[in-house]
């Protein structure tokens, strides 16, 4: 009897330590899963923010026109629009007496690089500037509803999206001296930049739609996959708390890193000059501005993730950490009290994206205030004879 029992009680210890080897990967196959879903969800969101938000596009829009190297770029593309459209020998001879008409090629040679020093002097106006962040708004307008509403826009827009600058040079013209009538004459296509083909409409269509549905859907699934390898990481939870900070410091390094790889082909491949290239790269760092701020925040949050998980671990400086706190962490008004003095520094400062939005703040708040209750919980078990001089121990200091 006993001999057949012995095989038995083998067999079910070797299946009991299987069991517990799969309880124990399974936090670390969820954070990977977790990680892989994170760096897809940081890419999606912000091409979501990018392009389908108004104030985002705006503010976008506002940085390029105030960028000087942009500045350069675009009043050279305004006069070299004019030169090539418009008859400026002719327009000063127009304005020139008869007796001086001769001379009006000359000047207008001469002058063509002084034009785009006033070219240039002329978009760091504010009222030039808004000419182009109104165009720009427009186009992203024009942008939204090709994608939204296939009806009747697309019919008579013909689904081509173009930046229409003639206001802009329209405005700018008149302060060249060629006459702002020079403008009208321009041919639509001198006076645009398009952005979008009719060819490209229905795969634009699709990618955004399913772009739109995928940026909160792989952000909230990387948070419930975080959340669940810490749950069930039963006895190594802050084991998997570290982890899921490395995951997040890991994540922010791929973002950074994957941008500025970006930054070096796509400005490689659109900068034919020197000059080009600088404006290349300015208007890169300004439209990706959103995506290394997200990258850089998200390194941030591993950090303190990580250092939380050091804070609550055996080591002899943590623990003489929590001792340290342990008498204000237990009473419930210290604790949360220093909790809301932080979030009101960093929300005043406003270093990390998620202090810029709503709904990311709000997850914000509440992951700090889950991470300080069980904390106190942690230190009010493991110090139980420590307290605030002048509090009595009452409800407040039990677990």
């Amino acid at each position: 009897m006993s001999a057949e029992a012995e095989p038995k009680t083998q067999v079910d210890e070797s299946s009991a330590a299987k069991a517990r080897k799969r309880r124990r990967a399974l936090p670390t196959v969820l954070i990977v899963l977790a990680t892989v879903v994170g760096i897809i969800s940081v890419f999606a969101l912000w091409a979501q923010r990018q392009l389908m938000e108004q104030d985002t596009w705006s503010n976008t829009s506002q940085q390029l026109v105030e960028n000087g190297e942009i500045q350069s770029a675009l009043s050279d593309f305004i006069v070299t629009s004019i030169y090539d459209n418009v008859d400026v020998e002719q327009s000063l001879a127009d304005r020139l007496p008869p007796d001086l008409a001769p001379i009006a090629g000359p000047v207008a040679s001469a002058l063509r690089g002084p034009t785009e020093k006033i070219a240039d002097k002329a978009l760091q106006q504010p009222k030039i500037q808004g000419l182009f962040v109104d165009a720009s708004d427009a186009t992203h307008q024009k942008f939204v509803q090709l994608i939204e509403d296939k009806g009747e826009f697309v019919s008579t827009s013909g689904g081509v999206v173009t930046l229409d600058l003639k206001s802009l040079l329209t405005s700018v013209t008149s302060q060249l001296g060629v006459g702002s009538k020079a403008a009208d004459r321009l041919p639509a296509s001198a006076a645009s930049i398009e952005i979008m083909k009719s060819t490209e409409l229905s795969q634009v269509q699709t990618g955004v739609k399913a772009l739109k549905t995928a940026a909160w859907f792989l952000t909230a699934l990387t948070l419930v996959l975080f959340a669940a390898a810490i749950l069930l990481g039963r006895g190594r939870r802050r084991e998997s708390l570290r982890s899921v900070g490395v995951s997040l410091v890991f994540i922010g390094l791929v973002v950074l890193f994957a941008r500025n790889f970006a930054s070096n082909q796509i400005v490689n491949s659109l900068s034919g000059s020197a000059a080009n290239e600088a404006a290349v790269n300015s208007a890169f760092d300004i439209i990706t501005s959103l995506l290394r701020d997200t990258g850089q925040s998200i390194l941030v949050y591993g950090i303190v993730v990580i250092l939380a998980a050091w804070f609550a671990g055996p080591a002899r400086w943590a623990v003489s950490a929590r001792r340290a706190v342990t008498p204000w962490l237990r009473q419930p008004q210290y604790a949360f009290g220093a909790l809301a003095l932080i979030l009101i520094v960093l929300f005043w400062w406003g270093p990390l994206v998620a202090t810029q939005r709503l709904i990311p703040s709000l997850v914000l708040i509440a992951l700090s205030a889950a991470g300080v209750e069980v904390l106190r919980r942690q230190v009010i078990q493991e110090f139980p004879d420590l307290k605030t001089p002048d509090v009595p121990a009452g409800p407040e200091a039990t677990p």
